[in-house]
């Protein structure tokens, strides 16, 4: 998910995975990097993990150093953006001269580019292949490259489906809220669960196994032995509750109160 309404032409034209498109990126091209600075960029559950995991932090060190918090207007949902440098281009905290630090466990978004990709509305059931058009940028040359592929073979090769199998709770979540009218708002806490089951995911693995949260939820152990091993089953839980406790959704059990005696 990114926002570069002003700061780049998106052409509305929808395409899907099977249409064909010129472009490549490489240290060649005379714009390289370029897309790296004066960005916003929308960083999802699965980015954060991975981001961390490569830097070393925990959750909360990656969130306080790398990030800042918004709300999402038109959902009322809390999310987080990659903090920019301080310098005259804001710069991205990961792109040098000569390309990113950090390529292989890059966000979602920057995989995607030039593409952006968009769910315009919550369809229960739908078989959706997904909505893409292009961010094409003034400074960008990359479609001047001699190399054309479809928008599946370009998500292949830069990795997205994982990120998008991983992430499709979380945007389900946020996809069903900006479904909702707008005057239907969540409450503060409902916002700081959302936050961090969606972002702090070590703080989240914290809150299952150490405060009441096993003594309200009928967990089996077998789930509990994979979401406190696994940050990606601890991730997709989360949203699974997520869902229960802000939509109803769900087959998670509540102990009753002789259950908790």
């Amino acid at each position: 998910m990114t926002d570069n309404e002003n700061m780049a032409q998106i052409t509305p034209e929808q395409v899907g995975l099977k249409n064909r498109f010129k472009f490549k990126c490489h240290p060649g091209v005379s714009c390289f990097t370029k897309c790296c600075r004066g960005i916003n960029i929308i960083l999802t559950p699965y980015d954060i993990i991975r981001l961390k995991n490569r830097l070393g932090l925990t959750s909360e060190e990656f969130l306080a150093i790398y990030t800042e918090p918004h709300i999402m207007e038109k959902t009322d949902l809390p999310v987080v953006t990659l903090k920019l440098l301080e310098d005259e281009q804001k710069s991205c905290p990961f792109v040098r001269d000569d390309g990113c630090i950090v390529y292989e466990d890059r966000p979602t978004t920057c995989r995607y580019y030039p593409l952006g990709v968009a769910s315009l509305t919550h369809k229960e059931g739908a078989d959706d292949d997904g909505f893409y058009f292009f961010v094409d940028e003034a400074h960008c040359r990359g479609f001047e490259e001699d190399k054309t592929q479809t928008v599946a073979e370009w998500r292949k090769d830069q990795g997205v489906d994982r990120h998008d199998e991983i992430n499709a709770e979380w945007t389900d979540l946020v996809v069903r809220k900006r479904s909702f009218p707008q005057n239907i708002k969540l409450t503060e806490q409902s916002k700081q669960m959302f936050f961090l089951a969606s972002y702090n995911i070590d703080k989240f693995r914290e809150f299952v196994f150490s405060s009441t949260f096993l003594d309200r939820y009928d967990i089996d152990a077998a789930t509990q032995a994979k979401i406190k091993n696994d940050e990606v089953e601890l991730l997709n839980f989360g949203m699974r509750w997520l869902k229960f406790i802000l939509y109803k959704i769900g087959d998670f059990k509540v102990k009753s109160p002789q259950t908790n005696a």
